[in-house]
């Protein structure tokens, strides 16, 4: 995503000097009238919008004016600023609109502790106490939506004239709910304007701009091709998206009258404008809604409007001698160039923090070591705070990329706040570093539900509760109910050094059923009390290493034996452990990745006094697994993976001993390691490895066909690990992927237990 932005953000500069030097309306061409392009909204059906821009630059019609509403607002804004037809082409497709229109995290901004939390709620929310959040108006904050407008409008993030800043003279409507009145933008922050235009009611949360709450201007002005009269324009050619209007029988489904009630209310002014129009292009967008982002329908949409405004270019040409121009006209055309990443450090005349509290700022000053003569200045705009005279010596009087990315992932991750951005303006013979925040996290609360035929159902309950003080604090509060019950409270502090200390509480409650050969052996019912203080906890882009200590206390309620294969003695007991745990995790998809690895590895040193077991050496535990995904073509992948956990001490208490079975590390006990063709917890000898080769074929979209094929060594010593008959188990399964988590199943076999074995999932993991 961040090469996408960097990408266009590089055509959008590019494009702007061209823009600067050319595209003076009426330069080279004295008398000649003023052309406006007006754009409706209409969701998503206004990609259209481009198919008939490259029309008009493809019959040398000039464009001085653009006005719009919604989606007319965003592809409008964006043509102004540079972007030509075949940008936005480019642009529209490489999204993901899946994200984009949603409130989801960008998955190469999180931790792993995030990305994790991603993918195991289906919902997650805000949950604000006490004073209005403007935030909740909205099932979608539209959070992202604004960072993609904020980084795709570089250089024109500031407060700007649009008629005297832009290279194109723009405007576009929102509409002010408290009066139901038009608001049109001709000056602000152009991407906060768009970001206002299409803020579709009850689905996008509104924009407040001083005491108005605006929301979508297609409320009030749909096609506003007055706005581009009383701008100057001389002729006026609009685009519209607007389907057949509908009858009774239409009227069968909610969402149905719900957008008729919509349509209905976006006629305003519609005919009058549509009445001072010179050439209208009315595209049939039949077939699709305002939500149809698929990569087909956007095809499609651009390819319907290229088509239906060819059907137009008699009257375009018609009007060139009116305009005043003729076949020799070229009107300025806007290239992207290839885009220039910084890699070479630049220097920092002086830092700028927006929107920030004073703590904020301290906190990030002594995190990177920014320091200054005198006081931080408060600038007295909107909590905007600067330093320019530094002391010596200066830690970072330089950036790059690298420290970019660090400083936003402070802002997210360290100081909550939901968006960050880290902007460069050339300042001298150097650059200013401006810090903006966005809205701080509100307390989130997250639900999880899932299903199989291995526990049945179950329901996981999570709450976040950021603490904004000096030392900010975030509090993790997980509920599982199902035939494992889990509840965990954890305390993270974001201290300005290199590390995030974490203290956590866990109880489980545990109804086990422990296999062997294909056989239950027993099952035990035990309560799990866990205690982590965990003082080393670094955190990078992939990267999580922990360090600390654990307090285990086990209480057993039952043990239900059938045939006995080992002895096993079960008492309650605790136990002391020192825990070292490294995570690395780069792939693209928490269940179905294309491209990336995940490596984890841990050692632990088991006590009952923190020096011993039973008087005698304390058990070490060793553990890695690591997956790398090839993909051959666009739909198909390999998956090796190798894994393994080796036991070492007289005393390995039951509890703790090697399981396998499922598809996922850690699923039902802590030691659990996946194995193809095994569904239930098998028991396994101290010494275990095993390596795995999936492959994973993508049908569709969100449809995938996986065959996994398991070998492994066992044993009880570890020169013995060759010695023992090779584990091997087959799998295959389908899975469609889903908001709600992956939802299918799957039929294995292996040597171990003799038997076929049928799985279904409904739902993320946990």
């Amino acid at each position: 995503m961040k090469k996408i932005l960097l990408f266009f953000a590089a055509i959008i500069i590019s494009s702007t000097v061209s823009a600067q030097q050319d595209s003076v309306p009426s330069s080279g061409t004295p008398g000649r009238k003023k052309v406006a392009v007006v754009l409706s909204g209409g969701g998503a059906k206004g990609m259209a919008h481009i198919g008939a821009l490259k029309v008009l630059e493809r019959a040398g019609i000039p464009i001085d004016i653009v006005t719009g509403t919604s989606m007319g607002s965003i592809i409008g804004g964006l043509y102004s600023i540079g972007y030509n037809a075949n940008s936005l082409d480019s642009m529209v497709r490489v999204q993901d609109w899946s994200y984009v229109i949603t409130d989801k995290e960008d998955l190469s901004k999180q931790s792993l502790a995030d990305r994790k939390k991603q993918n195991t709620y289906f919902f997650n929310r805000g949950i604000t106490v006490g004073k209005l959040n403007y935030n909740d108006g909205g099932i979608i904050q539209g959070k992202n939506l604004a960072e993609l407008f904020q980084q795709l409008c570089v250089g024109y993030t500031d407060s700007l004239d649009f008629s005297r800043d832009l290279p194109i003279p723009f405007a576009c409507v929102a509409t002010n709910v408290l009066d139901n009145s038009e608001y049109d933008f001709h000056s602000g922050r152009l991407p906060q304007a768009m970001r206002a235009s299409m803020a579709i009611p009850a689905a996008f949360s509104p924009v407040r701009i001083g005491d108005m709450v605006l929301v979508d201007g297609g409320l009030r002005n749909n096609y506003p091709a007055d706005i581009a009269r009383e701008m100057g324009a001389d002729i006026i050619i609009g685009v519209t998206v607007q389907g057949e209007p509908k009858i009774a029988n239409d009227m069968g489904r909610t969402m149905s009258i719900l957008s008729q009630i919509i349509d209905v209310n976006c006629k305003n002014k519609y005919d009058e404008n549509l009445a001072i129009t010179d050439v209208h292009v009315q595209v049939d967008t039949k077939g699709y809604n305002a939500a149809s982002f698929s990569l087909v329908a956007i095809d499609t949409l651009i390819r319907r409007g290229e088509e239906e405004a060819m059907k137009h270019w008699d009257e375009l040409m018609a009007l060139k001698p009116r305009i005043g121009i003729d076949d020799s006209f070229q009107p300025p055309v806007h290239y992207p160039i290839n885009p220039t990443v910084m890699t070479d450090k630049q220097y920092v005349t002086g830092y700028v923090f927006e929107n920030m509290t004073p703590q904020d700022v301290r906190f990030l000053c002594q995190k990177f070591h920014i320091r200054n003569k005198n006081k931080i200045v408060d600038t007295g705009i909107n909590q905007s705070y600067h330093i320019t005279d530094f002391s010596s010596p200066l830690k970072n009087d330089s950036i790059d990329a690298n420290l970019q990315q660090q400083l936003t992932t402070t802002l997210r991750m360290d100081l909550f706040y939901q968006t960050a951005e880290c902007r460069l303006e050339p300042d001298g013979d150097g650059v200013r570093v401006i810090l903006t925040a966005g809205n701080r996290k509100t307390n989130q609360a997250h639900l999880g539900l899932r299903y199989d035929t291995e526990e049945h159902a179950a329901l996981q309950l999570g709450a976040d509760f950021p603490i904004k003080a000096d030392v900010p604090m975030n509090v993790d509060v997980t509920l599982r109910l199902g035939k494992r019950m889990m509840a965990r409270g954890e305390l993270t502090t974001h201290f300005r050094s290199f590390t995030c200390p974490i203290l956590s509480y866990t109880f489980r409650r545990n109804d086990v059923d422990i296999y062997v050969e294909g056989d239950l052996d027993y099952n035990v019912l035990y309560n799990q009390f866990q205690a982590d203080v965990i003082p080393i906890n670094l955190n990078f882009r992939h990267f999580n290493l922990q360090m600390g200590l654990r307090w285990d206390y086990l209480h057993y309620r039952n043990a239900l034996e059938k045939d006995h294969t080992q002895n096993v003695d079960l008492k309650n007991e605790h136990f002391f452990s020192y825990r070292a745990h490294v995570d690395y995790n780069s792939e693209d998809n928490w269940y179905f990745p294309t491209r990336g690895a995940r490596f984890s590895a841990e050692y632990s040193y088991l006590t009952d006094n923190f020096a011993g077991l039973d008087d005698k050496k304390g058990m070490s535990d060793v553990r890695a697994n690591w997956r790398k995904s090839f993909t051959l073509g666009s739909r198909f992948t390999i998956q090796p993976m190798v894994y393994g956990r080796l036991l070492f001490g007289s005393i390995t208490p039951p509890v703790f001993g090697n399981t396998i079975g499922g598809d996922w590390f850690g699923h039902y006990v802590e030691q659990q390691m996946p194995f193809a063709g095994i569904g239930n917890i098998e028991s396994v000898d101290h010494h275990f490895v095993a390596a795995q080769l999936q492959l994973q074929q993508r049908m569709g979209t969100n449809h995938y066909a996986l065959i996994r094929v398991t070998g492994a060594q066992q044993s009880g010593r570890l020169k013995e690990l060759l010695d023992h008959k090779t584990l091997f188990g087959c799998q295959a399964a389908y899975y469609l992927n889903t908001m709600f988590g992956p939802i299918g199943g799957s039929i294995g076999y292996s040597n171990r237990t003799k038997k076929p074995y049928i799985f279904v999932n409904l739902g993320f993991e946990f």
